[in-house]
């Protein structure tokens, strides 16, 4: 059962674990409905929110996945899964979101009449977020990186404008979203398992999806068997990855 009282952010981190094996007991979609919410929330990249979340409750429709995702137990066993899209694709869409809701912000006034920090969060997304997202079977993404190049010789400037560098940036995003997905479902002692091993061309035909759009991870989702962590937490010595300068 759901705990009604929820585990600090701390208790919830040190709690959660890449759970392998579920038990065969149903825990409640709409808590995790509730946890995609917040995973929602999560810090993104200009705002843009490139992702989708596919919340996987169909018995038919996990044992799909499952053999797409070459039968591992994370996603046998699952009562429910989340799989995590990235959607780099929906960038215009996404941005006149932003635009559409910064000029409800302001209110029916005449553009003219913006203040210069109103004006620079409408070029923000008019222009910068155009410039750094268009290209064209990633032609325009090496002419920015060459310019920006030189650019940078002389100043600091952005410089993953390409096609593949923009592919990144969503991932890290919808990477985000999935880890408050998990913290989130940690806390009310539900347990989870982000995978990478899947077939996305099949995952993609499952869920219908378009060509453009890339299946970031698929998360496991139930109550954790005993055996289902493999162990004790291993992490390197903190010392080998914290500098302080």
């Amino acid at each position: 059962m759901v705990v009604t009282n929820e585990k600090s952010v701390s208790e919830a981190i040190k709690y959660r674990r890449s759970v392998r094996f579920f038990k065969n007991e149903a825990i409640d979609a709409q808590k995790v409905k509730e946890c995609i919410q917040l995973a929602t929330l999560a810090a993104t990249s200009s705002n843009l929110q490139l992702w989708e979340f596919y919340h996987v409750v169909s018995p038919e429709i996990i044992q799909k996945v499952t053999a797409a995702s070459f039968g591992q137990n994370a996603a046998k066993t699952a009562q429910q899964l989340v799989i995590v899209v990235a959607r780099k694709d929906l960038w215009k869409k996404r941005v006149q979101s932003n635009i559409d809701y910064l000029k409800s912000l302001y209110g029916a006034k005449p553009e003219s009449t913006y203040s210069k920090r109103e004006k620079f969060a409408l070029n923000y997304y008019q222009k910068i977020i155009p410039t750094l997202y268009f290209d064209f079977l990633g032609i325009i993404g090496i002419i920015k990186f060459i310019v920006f190049k030189i650019i940078g010789l002389f100043k600091p400037i952005y410089r993953e404008a390409r096609q593949s560098d923009m592919r990144i940036v969503a991932h890290k995003s919808a990477g985000l979203a999935a880890q408050n997905f998990m913290i989130s479902m940690a806390a009310i002692n539900y347990d989870t398992c982000p995978m990478e091993g899947f077939d996305s061309l099949r995952i993609k035909k499952i869920l219908h999806l378009p060509a453009s759009s890339e299946i970031n991870m698929i998360i496991g989702c139930g109550l954790r068997e005993e055996q289902g962590v493999y162990g004790e937490r291993f992490r390197i010595p903190f010392e080998e990855v914290y500098f302080k300068l």
